[in-house]
Protein backbone atom coordinates (compact mmCIF):
# COMPACT_ATOMS: atom_id res chain seq x y z
CA UNK A 1 0.00 0.00 0.00
CA UNK A 2 2.82 2.39 -0.58
CA UNK A 3 1.34 5.73 -1.27
CA UNK A 4 4.12 8.21 -1.32
CA UNK A 5 4.39 10.86 -3.99
CA UNK A 6 5.63 8.13 -6.29
CA UNK A 7 2.29 6.37 -6.22
CA UNK A 8 -0.69 7.00 -8.43
CA UNK A 9 -4.09 5.54 -7.86
CA UNK A 10 -7.15 5.74 -10.01
CA UNK A 11 -10.35 6.86 -8.42
CA UNK A 12 -12.41 9.61 -10.01
CA UNK A 13 -9.20 11.13 -11.30
CA UNK A 14 -8.49 7.86 -13.06
CA UNK A 15 -11.91 7.96 -14.71
CA UNK A 16 -10.94 11.17 -16.46
CA UNK A 17 -8.65 9.63 -19.02
CA UNK A 18 -9.61 7.82 -22.19
CA UNK A 19 -7.34 5.37 -24.06
CA UNK A 20 -6.71 5.37 -27.77
CA UNK A 21 -10.04 3.71 -28.46
CA UNK A 22 -12.18 4.08 -25.36
CA UNK A 23 -10.57 5.29 -22.19
CA UNK A 24 -7.21 5.89 -20.66
CA UNK A 25 -6.35 3.43 -17.93
CA UNK A 26 -3.24 5.33 -16.91
CA UNK A 27 -2.12 4.84 -13.39
CA UNK A 28 -4.63 2.18 -12.45
CA UNK A 29 -4.02 0.88 -9.01
CA UNK A 30 -4.41 -2.74 -8.26
CA UNK A 31 -5.28 -4.92 -5.35
CA UNK A 32 -3.29 -8.03 -4.60
CA UNK A 33 -4.01 -10.83 -2.18
CA UNK A 34 -0.96 -11.54 -0.07
CA UNK A 35 -0.46 -14.73 1.83
CA UNK A 36 -0.12 -14.02 5.53
CA UNK A 37 3.31 -15.70 5.53
CA UNK A 38 4.65 -12.76 3.51
CA UNK A 39 4.48 -10.67 6.65
CA UNK A 40 6.99 -12.78 8.54
CA UNK A 41 9.89 -10.48 7.66
CA UNK A 42 7.97 -7.35 8.51
CA UNK A 43 7.27 -8.37 12.07
CA UNK A 44 10.78 -7.46 13.17
CA UNK A 45 10.33 -3.97 11.76
CA UNK A 46 7.28 -3.04 13.77
CA UNK A 47 4.19 -4.25 15.53
CA UNK A 48 1.95 -6.49 13.46
CA UNK A 49 -1.54 -7.62 14.35
CA UNK A 50 -3.24 -10.67 12.92
CA UNK A 51 -7.00 -10.91 13.20
CA UNK A 52 -7.77 -14.59 12.96
CA UNK A 53 -11.27 -15.73 13.70
CA UNK A 54 -12.29 -18.76 15.68
CA UNK A 55 -12.67 -20.49 12.34
CA UNK A 56 -9.04 -19.80 11.50
CA UNK A 57 -9.93 -17.72 8.47
CA UNK A 58 -9.11 -14.35 6.99
CA UNK A 59 -11.37 -12.10 4.95
CA UNK A 60 -10.06 -11.06 1.56
CA UNK A 61 -11.38 -9.11 -1.39
CA UNK A 62 -11.73 -12.28 -3.42
CA UNK A 63 -15.09 -12.95 -1.79
CA UNK A 64 -17.04 -12.39 1.37
CA UNK A 65 -16.09 -15.84 2.53
CA UNK A 66 -12.76 -16.07 4.29
CA UNK A 67 -9.51 -17.19 2.71
CA UNK A 68 -5.93 -16.72 3.75
CA UNK A 69 -4.59 -13.33 2.86
CA UNK A 70 -4.84 -9.57 3.16
CA UNK A 71 -5.58 -7.08 0.44
CA UNK A 72 -2.91 -4.51 -0.17
CA UNK A 73 -1.53 -2.50 -3.03
CA UNK A 74 1.82 -1.87 -4.50
CA UNK A 75 4.90 -0.06 -3.35
CA UNK A 76 6.40 2.87 -5.22
CA UNK A 77 8.88 0.58 -6.89
CA UNK A 78 6.13 -1.62 -8.23
CA UNK A 79 3.60 1.13 -8.91
CA UNK A 80 2.45 1.58 -12.46
CA UNK A 81 2.22 5.31 -12.07
CA UNK A 82 2.99 8.05 -9.62
CA UNK A 83 2.07 10.99 -7.44
CA UNK A 84 -1.15 10.35 -5.64
CA UNK A 85 -3.02 10.78 -2.25
CA UNK A 86 -2.65 11.82 1.91
CA UNK A 87 -3.98 13.49 5.31
CA UNK A 88 -3.14 15.47 8.42
CA UNK A 89 -4.87 16.72 11.52
CA UNK A 90 -3.80 20.34 11.19
CA UNK A 91 -7.22 21.84 11.44
CA UNK A 92 -5.95 25.34 10.85
CA UNK A 93 -5.49 24.45 7.21
CA UNK A 94 -8.84 22.82 6.63
CA UNK A 95 -11.94 24.50 5.35
CA UNK A 96 -15.34 24.26 7.03
CA UNK A 97 -17.05 21.00 6.17
CA UNK A 98 -20.18 20.98 4.13
CA UNK A 99 -22.87 20.32 6.77
CA UNK A 100 -24.46 17.72 4.55
CA UNK A 101 -21.27 15.69 4.84
CA UNK A 102 -21.00 15.86 8.61
CA UNK A 103 -20.83 12.77 10.84
CA UNK A 104 -24.21 13.58 12.40
CA UNK A 105 -25.98 13.22 9.08
CA UNK A 106 -25.47 9.47 9.22
CA UNK A 107 -27.76 9.29 12.23
CA UNK A 108 -30.22 11.91 11.05
CA UNK A 109 -29.43 14.32 13.84
CA UNK A 110 -29.52 18.12 13.38
CA UNK A 111 -26.76 19.40 11.16
CA UNK A 112 -24.49 22.35 11.68
CA UNK A 113 -21.48 23.79 9.91
CA UNK A 114 -19.08 22.07 12.29
CA UNK A 115 -19.18 19.26 14.80
CA UNK A 116 -19.61 20.06 18.47
CA UNK A 117 -18.22 18.14 21.42
CA UNK A 118 -21.76 17.12 22.40
CA UNK A 119 -22.51 15.77 18.93
CA UNK A 120 -19.25 13.82 18.94
CA UNK A 121 -20.07 12.34 22.33
CA UNK A 122 -23.54 11.33 21.13
CA UNK A 123 -22.06 9.61 18.08
CA UNK A 124 -19.49 7.75 20.14
CA UNK A 125 -22.19 6.73 22.63
CA UNK A 126 -24.26 5.26 19.80
CA UNK A 127 -21.23 3.37 18.53
CA UNK A 128 -20.44 2.07 21.99
CA UNK A 129 -24.03 0.88 22.43
CA UNK A 130 -23.71 -1.04 19.19
CA UNK A 131 -20.45 -2.62 20.28
CA UNK A 132 -21.94 -3.73 23.58
CA UNK A 133 -24.91 -5.28 21.79
CA UNK A 134 -22.49 -7.24 19.60
CA UNK A 135 -19.70 -8.10 21.97
CA UNK A 136 -21.09 -7.64 25.45
CA UNK A 137 -19.60 -5.42 28.18
CA UNK A 138 -15.84 -5.02 28.34
CA UNK A 139 -15.54 -7.51 31.19
CA UNK A 140 -17.22 -10.16 29.07
CA UNK A 141 -14.96 -9.40 26.13
CA UNK A 142 -11.89 -9.68 28.29
CA UNK A 143 -13.02 -13.02 29.65
CA UNK A 144 -13.96 -14.47 26.28
CA UNK A 145 -10.92 -13.49 24.27
CA UNK A 146 -7.44 -12.10 24.71
CA UNK A 147 -4.44 -10.85 22.78
CA UNK A 148 -0.96 -12.15 23.34
CA UNK A 149 2.37 -10.75 22.20
CA UNK A 150 3.94 -13.15 19.72
CA UNK A 151 7.09 -12.64 17.64
CA UNK A 152 7.08 -8.87 17.85
CA UNK A 153 3.36 -8.47 17.22
CA UNK A 154 -0.12 -9.06 18.59
CA UNK A 155 -2.18 -12.05 17.60
CA UNK A 156 -5.84 -12.51 18.38
CA UNK A 157 -6.68 -15.70 20.20
CA UNK A 158 -9.99 -17.30 19.17
CA UNK A 159 -13.06 -15.92 20.91
CA UNK A 160 -14.12 -19.44 21.81
CA UNK A 161 -16.76 -18.45 24.35
CA UNK A 162 -18.61 -16.10 22.01
CA UNK A 163 -22.09 -17.24 21.06
CA UNK A 164 -21.41 -17.22 17.32
CA UNK A 165 -24.80 -18.68 16.48
CA UNK A 166 -26.53 -15.82 18.28
CA UNK A 167 -24.22 -13.27 16.66
CA UNK A 168 -24.86 -14.68 13.20
CA UNK A 169 -28.59 -14.39 13.86
CA UNK A 170 -28.14 -10.72 14.79
CA UNK A 171 -26.21 -9.76 11.65
CA UNK A 172 -29.21 -9.35 9.28
CA UNK A 173 -30.71 -6.76 11.63
CA UNK A 174 -27.51 -4.72 11.97
CA UNK A 175 -26.81 -1.51 10.05
CA UNK A 176 -23.59 -1.96 8.09
CA UNK A 177 -22.70 1.73 8.27
CA UNK A 178 -23.05 1.68 12.05
CA UNK A 179 -20.83 -1.37 12.40
CA UNK A 180 -18.19 0.15 10.12
CA UNK A 181 -18.23 3.34 12.19
CA UNK A 182 -18.02 1.38 15.43
CA UNK A 183 -15.00 -0.50 14.10
CA UNK A 184 -13.33 2.69 12.90
CA UNK A 185 -13.96 4.28 16.29
CA UNK A 186 -12.28 1.31 17.99
CA UNK A 187 -9.31 1.59 15.62
CA UNK A 188 -9.14 5.33 16.24
CA UNK A 189 -8.94 4.69 19.99
CA UNK A 190 -6.41 1.87 19.57
CA UNK A 191 -8.86 -0.54 21.20
CA UNK A 192 -7.55 -3.63 19.47
CA UNK A 193 -9.88 -6.12 21.13
CA UNK A 194 -13.03 -4.27 20.17
CA UNK A 195 -11.68 -3.59 16.67
CA UNK A 196 -10.86 -7.26 16.12
CA UNK A 197 -14.27 -8.37 17.35
CA UNK A 198 -16.08 -5.92 15.11
CA UNK A 199 -13.94 -7.00 12.16
CA UNK A 200 -15.13 -10.56 12.75
CA UNK A 201 -18.71 -9.29 12.50
CA UNK A 202 -17.97 -7.21 9.40
CA UNK A 203 -16.48 -10.28 7.70
CA UNK A 204 -19.99 -11.69 7.58
CA UNK A 205 -21.62 -8.45 6.41
CA UNK A 206 -19.48 -7.28 3.49
CA UNK A 207 -18.96 -8.72 0.04
CA UNK A 208 -17.29 -7.47 -3.14
CA UNK A 209 -20.15 -9.07 -5.07
CA UNK A 210 -22.96 -7.72 -2.89
CA UNK A 211 -24.94 -4.51 -2.76
CA UNK A 212 -23.08 -1.17 -3.22
CA UNK A 213 -22.60 -0.60 0.51
CA UNK A 214 -21.45 -4.19 1.03
CA UNK A 215 -18.86 -3.78 -1.71
CA UNK A 216 -17.64 -0.50 -0.30
CA UNK A 217 -17.59 -2.05 3.17
CA UNK A 218 -15.26 -4.79 1.94
CA UNK A 219 -12.65 -2.23 0.88
CA UNK A 220 -13.10 -0.07 3.96
CA UNK A 221 -12.67 -3.14 6.18
CA UNK A 222 -9.42 -3.95 4.41
CA UNK A 223 -8.31 -0.36 4.97
CA UNK A 224 -8.97 -0.72 8.69
CA UNK A 225 -7.11 -4.02 8.80
CA UNK A 226 -4.17 -2.56 6.91
CA UNK A 227 -4.05 0.36 9.33
CA UNK A 228 -3.70 -2.01 12.28
CA UNK A 229 -1.81 -4.84 10.62
CA UNK A 230 1.48 -3.14 9.92
CA UNK A 231 0.74 0.58 9.65
CA UNK A 232 2.36 2.91 7.18
CA UNK A 233 5.41 1.99 5.18
CA UNK A 234 6.05 -1.31 6.99
CA UNK A 235 3.21 -2.99 5.16
CA UNK A 236 4.74 -1.94 1.86
CA UNK A 237 8.09 -3.51 2.59
CA UNK A 238 6.45 -6.92 2.46
CA UNK A 239 4.88 -6.39 -0.94
CA UNK A 240 5.84 -8.26 -4.06
CA UNK A 241 3.36 -7.36 -6.74
CA UNK A 242 3.06 -6.77 -10.46
CA UNK A 243 0.88 -4.33 -12.32
CA UNK A 244 -1.95 -5.65 -14.50
CA UNK A 245 -1.15 -5.77 -18.17
CA UNK A 246 -2.16 -2.78 -20.25
CA UNK A 247 -4.98 -4.57 -22.03
CA UNK A 248 -6.56 -5.47 -18.69
CA UNK A 249 -6.33 -1.88 -17.52
CA UNK A 250 -8.05 -0.80 -20.71
CA UNK A 251 -10.87 -3.22 -19.98
CA UNK A 252 -11.30 -2.13 -16.36
CA UNK A 253 -11.41 1.54 -17.24
CA UNK A 254 -13.63 0.84 -20.22
CA UNK A 255 -16.29 -0.59 -17.94
CA UNK A 256 -16.37 2.52 -15.79
CA UNK A 257 -16.20 4.76 -18.85
CA UNK A 258 -19.44 3.22 -20.05
CA UNK A 259 -21.35 3.71 -16.81
CA UNK A 260 -19.83 6.76 -15.06
CA UNK A 261 -19.66 10.35 -16.41
CA UNK A 262 -16.96 11.63 -14.06
CA UNK A 263 -14.15 12.12 -16.54
CA UNK A 264 -16.46 13.21 -19.38
CA UNK A 265 -17.73 15.90 -17.03
CA UNK A 266 -14.12 17.03 -16.57
CA UNK A 267 -13.06 17.36 -20.17
CA UNK A 268 -16.41 18.57 -21.49
CA UNK A 269 -16.72 21.44 -19.02
CA UNK A 270 -13.06 22.38 -19.36
CA UNK A 271 -13.09 22.37 -23.16
CA UNK A 272 -16.06 24.70 -23.34
CA UNK A 273 -14.42 27.39 -21.22
CA UNK A 274 -11.03 26.93 -22.93
CA UNK A 275 -12.57 27.37 -26.36
CA UNK A 276 -14.25 30.59 -25.20
CA UNK A 277 -11.06 31.95 -23.63
CA UNK A 278 -8.86 31.43 -26.71
CA UNK A 279 -11.46 32.20 -29.35
CA UNK A 280 -9.33 34.84 -31.11
CA UNK A 281 -5.82 33.71 -30.18
CA UNK A 282 -3.46 32.82 -33.06
CA UNK A 283 -1.08 30.75 -30.88
CA UNK A 284 -2.22 28.57 -28.00
CA UNK A 285 -0.07 26.68 -25.48
CA UNK A 286 -1.98 24.07 -23.47
CA UNK A 287 -0.23 22.70 -20.37
CA UNK A 288 -1.98 19.58 -19.13
CA UNK A 289 -0.78 18.41 -15.72
CA UNK A 290 -2.18 14.91 -16.34
CA UNK A 291 -2.12 14.29 -20.06
CA UNK A 292 -2.78 10.52 -19.97
CA UNK A 293 -3.85 9.55 -23.52
CA UNK A 294 -4.53 13.15 -24.50
CA UNK A 295 -8.10 12.30 -25.52
CA UNK A 296 -9.49 15.59 -24.21
CA UNK A 297 -7.44 17.53 -26.75
CA UNK A 298 -8.61 15.55 -29.78
CA UNK A 299 -12.03 17.13 -29.39
CA UNK A 300 -10.62 20.60 -28.79
CA UNK A 301 -8.29 20.41 -31.81
CA UNK A 302 -11.24 19.42 -33.97
CA UNK A 303 -13.36 22.28 -32.64
CA UNK A 304 -10.62 24.88 -33.10
CA UNK A 305 -9.95 23.63 -36.63
CA UNK A 306 -13.39 24.90 -37.63
CA UNK A 307 -12.86 28.35 -36.13
CA UNK A 308 -13.80 31.26 -38.41
CA UNK A 309 -10.63 32.78 -39.85
CA UNK A 310 -8.70 29.56 -39.61
CA UNK A 311 -7.27 27.42 -36.81
CA UNK A 312 -4.63 28.62 -34.35
CA UNK A 313 -1.20 27.08 -33.94
CA UNK A 314 -1.45 24.68 -31.00
CA UNK A 315 1.39 23.76 -28.67
CA UNK A 316 0.61 21.10 -26.05
CA UNK A 317 2.83 20.28 -23.08
CA UNK A 318 1.88 17.01 -21.42
CA UNK A 319 2.92 16.40 -17.82
CA UNK A 320 2.74 12.77 -16.84
CA UNK A 321 4.70 10.51 -14.53
CA UNK A 322 6.89 8.11 -16.48
CA UNK A 323 5.56 5.06 -14.63
CA UNK A 324 2.13 5.48 -16.19
CA UNK A 325 3.74 4.35 -19.46
CA UNK A 326 2.73 0.85 -18.43
CA UNK A 327 -0.95 1.66 -18.65
CA UNK A 328 -0.44 3.39 -21.98
CA UNK A 329 1.81 0.68 -23.33
CA UNK A 330 4.59 3.23 -23.87
CA UNK A 331 5.85 6.71 -23.09
CA UNK A 332 4.45 10.17 -23.79
CA UNK A 333 5.72 9.96 -27.35
CA UNK A 334 2.64 7.80 -28.04
CA UNK A 335 0.42 10.69 -26.97
CA UNK A 336 2.39 13.19 -29.06
CA UNK A 337 2.17 11.02 -32.17
CA UNK A 338 -1.53 10.48 -31.71
CA UNK A 339 -2.31 14.17 -31.30
CA UNK A 340 0.01 15.11 -34.17
CA UNK A 341 -1.94 12.85 -36.52
CA UNK A 342 -5.24 14.39 -35.43
CA UNK A 343 -3.89 17.92 -35.92
CA UNK A 344 -2.48 17.03 -39.33
CA UNK A 345 -5.83 15.61 -40.44
CA UNK A 346 -7.46 18.91 -39.39
CA UNK A 347 -4.75 21.11 -40.97
CA UNK A 348 -3.87 22.56 -37.56
CA UNK A 349 -0.21 23.63 -36.96
CA UNK A 350 0.84 21.51 -33.99
CA UNK A 351 3.72 20.94 -31.58
CA UNK A 352 3.92 18.50 -28.66
CA UNK A 353 6.29 18.69 -25.72
CA UNK A 354 6.42 15.99 -23.05
CA UNK A 355 7.33 16.48 -19.39
CA UNK A 356 7.67 12.93 -18.08
CA UNK A 357 7.73 13.62 -14.36
CA UNK A 358 5.51 13.90 -11.36
CA UNK A 359 3.51 17.12 -11.30
CA UNK A 360 4.95 18.18 -7.95
CA UNK A 361 8.43 18.16 -9.51
CA UNK A 362 7.60 20.50 -12.40
CA UNK A 363 9.47 23.80 -12.55
CA UNK A 364 9.00 26.77 -14.90
CA UNK A 365 11.90 25.76 -17.12
CA UNK A 366 10.22 22.43 -17.91
CA UNK A 367 7.23 24.12 -19.56
CA UNK A 368 9.00 26.00 -22.40
CA UNK A 369 6.46 28.78 -22.69
CA UNK A 370 7.24 31.04 -25.65
CA UNK A 371 6.45 34.76 -26.03
CA UNK A 372 3.16 35.42 -27.80
CA UNK A 373 1.51 32.16 -26.70
CA UNK A 374 -1.87 32.25 -25.00
CA UNK A 375 -1.29 29.87 -22.08
CA UNK A 376 -3.98 27.43 -20.97
CA UNK A 377 -3.41 25.22 -17.91
CA UNK A 378 -5.46 22.12 -17.16
CA UNK A 379 -5.64 20.48 -13.70
CA UNK A 380 -7.89 17.40 -14.13
CA UNK A 381 -8.35 15.55 -10.82
CA UNK A 382 -4.65 15.96 -10.08
CA UNK A 383 -3.98 18.85 -7.69
CA UNK A 384 -5.33 16.95 -4.69
CA UNK A 385 -2.38 14.59 -5.01
CA UNK A 386 0.13 17.38 -4.51
CA UNK A 387 1.35 17.58 -0.88
CA UNK A 388 0.39 20.81 0.82
CA UNK A 389 1.53 22.60 3.97
CA UNK A 390 0.13 19.85 6.18
CA UNK A 391 2.50 17.31 4.60
CA UNK A 392 5.56 19.05 3.22
CA UNK A 393 7.23 22.36 4.04
CA UNK A 394 7.62 22.89 0.29
CA UNK A 395 3.81 22.93 -0.07
CA UNK A 396 3.82 21.84 -3.72
CA UNK A 397 0.07 22.33 -4.00
CA UNK A 398 0.27 26.09 -3.52
CA UNK A 399 3.67 26.33 -5.21
CA UNK A 400 2.23 24.94 -8.45
CA UNK A 401 -0.71 27.33 -8.34
CA UNK A 402 1.62 30.31 -7.83
CA UNK A 403 3.95 29.07 -10.57
CA UNK A 404 1.04 28.82 -13.00
CA UNK A 405 -0.07 32.34 -12.07
CA UNK A 406 3.39 33.63 -12.99
CA UNK A 407 2.73 32.47 -16.56
CA UNK A 408 -0.18 34.95 -16.84
CA UNK A 409 -2.44 32.22 -18.26
CA UNK A 410 -5.45 33.05 -20.36
CA UNK A 411 -7.42 30.41 -18.43
CA UNK A 412 -6.82 27.68 -15.85
CA UNK A 413 -9.30 24.82 -15.52
CA UNK A 414 -9.68 22.83 -12.31
CA UNK A 415 -11.73 19.68 -11.79
CA UNK A 416 -11.72 17.98 -8.40
CA UNK A 417 -13.74 15.60 -6.26
CA UNK A 418 -16.05 17.46 -3.90
CA UNK A 419 -14.91 15.80 -0.72
CA UNK A 420 -13.16 17.04 2.41
CA UNK A 421 -10.44 14.64 3.55
CA UNK A 422 -7.17 16.53 3.37
CA UNK A 423 -6.51 17.64 6.93
CA UNK A 424 -9.14 15.69 8.81
CA UNK A 425 -7.95 13.30 11.51
CA UNK A 426 -8.64 9.62 11.04
CA UNK A 427 -12.19 9.11 12.37
CA UNK A 428 -13.86 12.15 10.70
CA UNK A 429 -11.98 11.24 7.53
CA UNK A 430 -13.37 7.70 7.71
CA UNK A 431 -16.90 9.10 7.99
CA UNK A 432 -16.38 11.40 5.00
CA UNK A 433 -14.87 8.57 2.94
CA UNK A 434 -17.80 6.31 3.79
CA UNK A 435 -20.33 8.99 2.84
CA UNK A 436 -18.65 9.98 -0.42
CA UNK A 437 -17.85 6.53 -1.75
CA UNK A 438 -21.25 5.14 -0.74
CA UNK A 439 -22.67 7.58 -3.29
CA UNK A 440 -20.06 6.62 -5.86
CA UNK A 441 -20.71 2.88 -5.50
CA UNK A 442 -24.44 3.54 -5.83
CA UNK A 443 -23.77 5.43 -9.05
CA UNK A 444 -21.62 2.58 -10.39
CA UNK A 445 -24.34 0.05 -9.57
CA UNK A 446 -26.93 2.17 -11.37
CA UNK A 447 -24.84 2.34 -14.52
CA UNK A 448 -26.45 -0.57 -16.27
CA UNK A 449 -25.98 -4.31 -16.52
CA UNK A 450 -22.31 -5.25 -16.36
CA UNK A 451 -20.78 -8.66 -15.90
CA UNK A 452 -20.31 -9.08 -12.13
CA UNK A 453 -16.72 -10.29 -12.36
CA UNK A 454 -15.78 -7.43 -14.67
CA UNK A 455 -17.40 -4.89 -12.36
CA UNK A 456 -15.57 -6.33 -9.36
CA UNK A 457 -12.27 -6.09 -11.22
CA UNK A 458 -13.01 -2.53 -12.30
CA UNK A 459 -13.87 -1.43 -8.76
CA UNK A 460 -10.82 -3.11 -7.29
CA UNK A 461 -8.43 -1.72 -9.87
CA UNK A 462 -9.90 1.77 -10.17
CA UNK A 463 -11.44 2.71 -6.84
CA UNK A 464 -10.47 0.38 -3.98
CA UNK A 465 -6.89 1.54 -3.74
CA UNK A 466 -7.90 5.15 -3.11
CA UNK A 467 -10.23 4.03 -0.33
CA UNK A 468 -7.60 1.90 1.38
CA UNK A 469 -5.09 4.71 1.07
CA UNK A 470 -7.35 7.20 2.81
CA UNK A 471 -8.04 4.82 5.67
CA UNK A 472 -4.74 3.03 6.18
CA UNK A 473 -2.14 5.71 5.52
CA UNK A 474 -0.92 8.90 7.12
CA UNK A 475 1.51 11.74 6.39
CA UNK A 476 3.32 11.50 3.03
CA UNK A 477 2.03 7.99 2.38
CA UNK A 478 -1.54 9.29 2.26
CA UNK A 479 -1.89 10.76 -1.21
CA UNK A 480 -5.68 11.01 -1.59
CA UNK A 481 -6.15 14.49 -0.08
CA UNK A 482 -9.39 15.94 -1.39
CA UNK A 483 -10.61 19.44 -0.66
CA UNK A 484 -13.92 21.18 -1.22
CA UNK A 485 -14.24 23.91 -3.83
CA UNK A 486 -14.31 26.54 -1.07
CA UNK A 487 -10.77 25.56 -0.10
CA UNK A 488 -9.56 25.51 -3.71
CA UNK A 489 -11.09 28.96 -4.15
CA UNK A 490 -9.09 30.18 -1.18
CA UNK A 491 -5.86 28.73 -2.56
CA UNK A 492 -6.34 30.22 -6.03
CA UNK A 493 -7.41 33.59 -4.65
CA UNK A 494 -4.35 33.79 -2.41
CA UNK A 495 -2.19 33.10 -5.48
CA UNK A 496 -3.74 36.11 -7.24
CA UNK A 497 -6.36 34.41 -9.42
CA UNK A 498 -9.90 35.57 -10.05
CA UNK A 499 -12.62 33.02 -10.69
CA UNK A 500 -13.91 32.87 -14.25
CA UNK A 501 -17.63 32.03 -14.37
CA UNK A 502 -18.70 28.80 -16.02
CA UNK A 503 -21.95 29.88 -17.58
CA UNK A 504 -24.85 28.49 -19.54
CA UNK A 505 -22.81 27.08 -22.43
CA UNK A 506 -20.76 24.79 -20.14
CA UNK A 507 -23.89 23.80 -18.23
CA UNK A 508 -25.70 22.94 -21.45
CA UNK A 509 -22.79 20.84 -22.69
CA UNK A 510 -22.66 18.82 -19.46
CA UNK A 511 -26.43 18.37 -19.39
CA UNK A 512 -26.25 17.04 -22.91
CA UNK A 513 -23.61 14.44 -22.04
CA UNK A 514 -25.53 13.38 -18.92
CA UNK A 515 -28.37 12.23 -21.17
CA UNK A 516 -26.22 9.16 -21.80
CA UNK A 517 -26.19 8.25 -18.11
CA UNK A 518 -28.56 7.44 -15.26
CA UNK A 519 -31.26 10.01 -14.56
CA UNK A 520 -30.04 10.50 -10.98
CA UNK A 521 -26.96 12.33 -12.26
CA UNK A 522 -27.41 16.07 -12.54
CA UNK A 523 -25.37 19.24 -12.91
CA UNK A 524 -25.83 22.49 -11.00
CA UNK A 525 -24.41 25.88 -11.84
CA UNK A 526 -23.47 27.41 -8.50
CA UNK A 527 -20.92 29.95 -7.27
CA UNK A 528 -19.60 30.39 -10.84
CA UNK A 529 -18.73 26.69 -10.98
CA UNK A 530 -20.38 23.45 -12.10
CA UNK A 531 -21.25 20.70 -9.64
CA UNK A 532 -21.72 17.14 -10.86
CA UNK A 533 -24.20 15.48 -8.52
CA UNK A 534 -25.39 11.97 -7.83
CA UNK A 535 -28.85 12.27 -6.30
CA UNK A 536 -28.40 14.76 -3.45
CA UNK A 537 -24.61 14.47 -3.19
CA UNK A 538 -22.04 16.74 -4.89
CA UNK A 539 -19.45 14.43 -6.46
CA UNK A 540 -17.16 16.71 -8.46
CA UNK A 541 -16.70 20.38 -9.30
CA UNK A 542 -15.41 22.14 -12.37
CA UNK A 543 -14.14 25.71 -12.08
CA UNK A 544 -12.00 28.13 -14.09
CA UNK A 545 -9.50 30.82 -13.09
CA UNK A 546 -7.56 33.64 -14.70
Amino acid sequence: MQTSQKHRSAGIHGFYHQPVQEIDPYGLSHIQILDKNMYSDAGSQGTSISFETCLGQFFTLESSSATAGFVVYDSPAASISSNRSPFSSQGSHSCISDPRHSPENIYGSPLSGSSSADDSNILRQKLRELEISLLGPESDITDSGSFCFVSGGYQAEPYASWDWKQMMEMIPSLDLKHVLLACADAVSNADIQRAAGLMHVLDQMVSVSGEPLQRLGAYMLEGLRARLELSGSKIYRALKCEAPISSDLMTYMGILYQICPYWKFAYTSANVVIREAVEYEPRIHIIDFQIAQGSQWILLIQMLACRPGGPPAIHITGVDDSQSAHARGGGLDIVGQRLSKVAESCNVPFEFHDVAMDGSEVQLEHLRVQPGEAVVVNFPYVLHHMPDESVDTWNHRDRLIRMVKSLSPRIVTLVEQESNTNTKPFFPRFIETLDYYAAMFESIAAGGSVDVKQRINAEQQCVARDIVNMIACEEAERVERHELLAKWRSRFTMAGFNQYPLGSSATAAVKDLLKEYHRDYSVQERDWALYLRWRDRDMATSSAWR
